[in-house]
């Protein structure tokens, strides 16, 4: 996503519209309530009500994160954490080692949005080590997003090398997540189909990554059952269509389907369940607004398009994504569990959101975890231990020296 200023030129020329045009708002920014104070994150472990009865105790594990992305844990109980400025951190004990894991690729950090992103650990990790990245990576032309692989050995990586690189060119600002599938294939999203006007129509291009959910070997090659295989015209790598920008992944743990989340510019955020060789849509069809204003397509859905499974409105740009299968929360067994990083657009009121289903797997209800915080939450993953852990976002769109992002905690208070 494009803000400020540099978003309305870049709006206005795809529009054929004169800059001074648009509004003050616009040229000063996309957000509201800058107003709205900002809330420590706090000391000593803080306890929340939440519905069901459920009282949780939220835990600041650690700080000192710079726009981190996503995180795995580690056999041994080390966190590796990504941050977006370039650098993989090491959480040991607890304590955020002060030196970045050395051993990673060129990235490119030149617009808001690209850098380092995800991290997901080979399903023989304890036998192989393999440690797999997402990167903005340079060209000539800008960026496009990567994926990497190499091998973590003592506290460092090695063997790193590119195993696949998206035809993606220029698209620096292009999301990208990853996850092993129950198959063993690696699942990794491209976006960067970010405005319907320009670029978005990539998102239906099937000779292109961009906008699309691909399915890869551990070693970066096309799945050799990939629906679109062999198919003229058609990337290899392909496994769904229509996508603008998605940033989480997470597969059902009774129906076995790949769900995930994707953002909209205003309204219409959506989780998907992924189906192999559908097409879901963007910007043909969506629920959304253009940041300006006008409807981003005449009508939300078509019949030989997918439909979402959730939808917001207003955006609460989706992030994180996971379901909870561990013990510590029973009531919360099967729920769905999404991070936000802001509402409506307005600045400090991202959440953690939770959407239980009832028993014929159909959405019952929704619930804000995490409000009153006021954090942009980047991303949430259920640890060894069966509880939740969320990753904040920091200063929006990367200030390189703030350093004001968090790892929490979420455990049951019996």
């Amino acid at each position: 996503m494009k803000t400020g200023l540099v978003m309305a030129v870049a709006l206005a020329v795809s529009l054929g519209v004169s800059a001074p045009s648009l509004t003050a708002q616009q040229q000063q920014g996309t957000f509201a309530a800058e107003g709205i104070p900002p809330v420590p994150l706090p000391d000593v472990p803080v306890v929340f009500d939440t519905a069901e009865g459920q009282r949780i105790r939220v835990t600041v594990v650690t700080t000192g994160l710079s726009n981190p992305w996503g995180f795995a844990f580690l056999p041994d109980g080390d966190l590796l954490i990504t941050e977006r400025g370039g650098r993989l951190r090491r959480l040991r004990d607890g304590v955020l080692d002060p030196t970045p894991v050395p051993g990673l690729p060129e990235i490119f950090t030149g617009v808001s949005l690209a850098g380092l992103m995800d991290i997901a650990l080979h399903p023989q990790f304890t036998e192989n080590g393999f440690v797999y990245l997402t990167y903005s990576k340079p060209t000539v032309d800008g960026a496009t997003i990567a994926l990497a692989r190499g091998r973590l050995e003592e506290h460092a990586l090695s063997e790193v090398r590119d195993i696949f690189v998206a035809d993606a060119e220029g698209q620096g600002i292009a999301a990208s997540r990853l996850l092993f599938g129950p198959d063993d294939a690696l699942y990794m999203t491209v976006g960067g189909a970010i405005n319907a006007t320009s670029n978005g129509q990539s998102a239906q291009d099937p000779a292109s990554h961009v906008g699309k959910l691909l399915r890869l070997q551990d070693d970066g090659s096309a799945r050799d059952d990939n629906p679109f295989l062999g198919r003229d015209g058609y990337k290899p790598e392909l496994f769904s269509m229509g996508h603008r920008n998605q940033l989480g992944l997470a597969f059902h743990p009774d129906t076995g389907e790949l769900w995930a989340s994707e953002n909209a510019p205003m309204g219409g955020d959506e989780v998907n369940i992924i189906t192999a060789g559908k097409n879901y849509g963007w910007p043909i069809v969506s629920y959304s607004r253009e940041y300006y204003g006008p409807r981003v397509s005449e009508r939300p859905w078509r019949e030989d398009m997918e439909q979402p499974e959730i939808v917001w409105i207003p955006s609460i740009a989706p992030s994180g994504l996971m379901f909870y299968t561990g013990d510590r929360f029973p009531a919360w067994k099967g729920n769905l569990f999404v991070g936000s990083l802001t509402t409506g657009r307005v600045h400090r009121t991202g959440h953690l959101e939770r959407v239980a289903f009832n028993r014929q797997g159909m959405e019952q209800r929704r619930e804000w975890l995490l409000g009153d915080l006021k954090q942009r939450i980047r991303d949430v993953r259920q640890g060894p231990d069966g509880l939740i852990y969320v990753l904040t976002d920091g200063a929006y769109l990367g200030d390189p020296t703030a350093q004001d992002a968090a790892l929490l905690r979420i455990e049951p208070v019996e």
